[in-house]
């Protein structure tokens, strides 16, 4: 039905022309509204302006499968609209206070790192969505994390959740991070933090709903489960299309759907309900080791003893002005969890491989070409376009992907041909010798086993027709060869952010003040951090 292009497209013209309380119930089988209510208000928005120029781009239901220039134009500016509204903005308030410390040339390759990122570019401006402005919450949540505005924060990621409800995937790392926060300033102090942050968010989730339950826009107040059964689509199945995740790529041994409707007595009700929960049990089970990195971070820091007063008193006068140290865990929590949910969550779609997309890109957005952390991401990046590949291809983005791909990989400054884990070694005669291909790091042995893989799989799909039998056959194995880099990242982001919470103290049993207690914001009067330490992401 036209895709989603024309899914927003229909936003528009239901907003436009229906009142709230059929927002989320008129014709569901075409296209219905299931994005939270901020992505309802602006398609509102857009579809006024819309409507104000053209009625025909969003008339009711007559205007279906329109795809006139005006109309395409105005689509697709829309999206350049609102990146430099929400997206662009929260891009450099988030380089000039994570980085700013760095140099500018740090930052402004930074900047271009992400502005040109290719799987946002490809999908919001290519296959057609608006997720630049959810992920742009996020990073003004992060920057205000940063500035010490943990209230401000907690408003922008209501927001990003009130627009894509995929934002949940952050959710176990911001809500880890303000509890540890809590602890780090001390029983009377952090109470008050976070009955404040309580207060916030539910007043912010309350206005953000207000209009689905409230009179006169709503009869009555059980008219607000009709968004919030649509934002949660537990009813669609385990998963969508071929996703690289861990239920897409086991399926093709184990048929999870068939295999619990057989032990549930036929019961596809019954059965997908335990779908549900498994997922959720493993989803949990993958981010819990940020959470518990972040809250014994928290804990260790806690004031205690005969200061513990005094410390509180001093936390309550600097909070403007200094952080935790375990801030520097956040980033690496982020993808910790968001790798975690697409990896294992109940209806995961392959382009939801963009929210941890972003932690990564921001880790190695001002890392060292050549260093283990820019490989990662890089390798994340790429795999994440090769994973998309046969949606993309659909859209008739092959010449997009090939630029895109080669633009950013040339920025970034990515070359998986070099070998930056050669070594030499010194032996008699004062000869030397390369060491072999097993002295490579770890990531650039996967990258060398991947990228011919991707690229075979790709040339293959030219040049063979799938058998009868095995219609599937292509995405099945791109699924196969995308899953495990996105485990490896999941589990390395796991091991980074053990050495992080290490390296600043935070496993050392029995201390209260191992983690260093303040970290330097920008605009204080620390000096460089060149060195890697303060808020800055490498």
């Amino acid at each position: 039905m036209f895709g989603d292009y024309e899914a927003q497209r229909h936003w528009l013209e239901i907003t436009t022309h229906l009142p709230f309380r059929e927002w989320y119930t008129y014709d569901l089988q075409y296209w219905g509204l299931d994005y939270p209510p901020l992505t309802a208000y602006v398609s509102w928005v857009c579809g006024l302006i819309a409507h104000s120029l053209n009625p025909a781009w969003v008339a009711l239901d007559a205007s279906r499968g329109i795809e006139t220039p005006g109309s395409k134009l105005f689509m697709r500016l829309s999206v350049v609209v609102l990146d430099l509204l929400v997206y662009v903005p929260a891009l450099v308030l988030f380089v000039k206070t994570w980085l700013g410390t760095r140099s500018h040339r740090t930052q402004e390759h930074a900047l271009l790192v992400l502005l040109l990122q290719p799987g946002l570019l490809l999908v919001d401006h290519g296959h057609f969505q608006y997720n630049s402005v959810m992920l742009g919450f996020t990073l003004v949540a992060l920057s205000l994390f940063t500035r010490g505005r943990d209230l401000g924060a907690a408003i922008a990621f209501v927001m990003s959740l009130g627009f894509k409800q995929m934002a949940l995937y952050y959710a176990p790392a911001v809500g880890s991070y303000l509890l540890a926060k809590c602890l780090w300033l001390g029983w009377a102090r952090g109470a008050r933090l976070f009955i404040r942050l309580g207060a916030t968010t539910v007043l912010a989730f309350t206005l953000l709903f207000a209009p689905f339950f409230l009179p006169p826009f709503a009869p009555s107040f059980a008219h607000v489960l009709h968004p919030i059964t649509r934002i949660f689509p537990f009813g669609r199945g385990l998963f969508e299309d071929k996703v690289a995740n861990f239920w897409c790529a086991s399926n093709v041994v184990v048929k999870w759907t068939r295999l619990t409707i057989a032990a549930a007595g036929g019961d596809e009700e019954k059965a997908r309900g335990w779908l549900v929960k498994l997922s959720t049990l493993l989803t949990a089970v993958g981010f819990t080791p940020s959470v518990i990195g972040l809250l014994r971070a928290g804990w260790v820091t806690m004031p205690s003893g005969s200061n513990s007063q005094k410390q509180e008193e001093q936390r309550d006068g600097e909070e403007e002005k200094t952080l935790p140290g375990f801030i520097a865990l956040l980033p690496y929590a982020l993808l910790t969890s968001s790798m975690s949910f697409f990896l294992f969550s109940f209806q995961v779609h392959e382009k939801t491989i963009l929210v941890p997309l972003l932690p990564l890109t921001l880790l190695m957005a001002a890392a060292q070409p050549g260093s283990s952390l820019h490989c990662w991401g890089a390798l994340g990046n790429n795999i994440a376009i090769f994973s998309m590949w046969p949606l993309l291809k659909r859209d008739g983005q092959g010449i997009a992907c090939l630029a895109t791909l080669l633009l950013w990989n040339m920025v970034v400054g990515y070359n998986p041909l070099k070998r930056t884990g050669e070594k030499k070694v010194v032996v008699k005669e004062n000869v030397t010798k390369t060491s072999s291909l097993w002295s490579l790091p770890f990531v650039q042995l996967v990258s060398l086993a991947v990228y011919p893989a991707a690229i075979a799989l790709v040339l293959l799909e030219m040049v063979v027709t799938p058998p009868r039998r095995y219609p599937d056959i292509i995405p099945v194995l791109n699924v196969l060869i995308s899953t495990p880099v996105f485990v490896l990242i999941w589990l390395w982001s796991i091991k980074c952010g053990i050495e992080v919470g290490w390296a600043l103290g935070g496993w050392s049993s029995g201390s209260h003040h191992k983690l260093p207690e303040k970290l330097p914001v920008e605009g204080s009067n620390s000096k460089g951090h060149e060195d890697g330490h303060g808020p800055s992401l490498d």
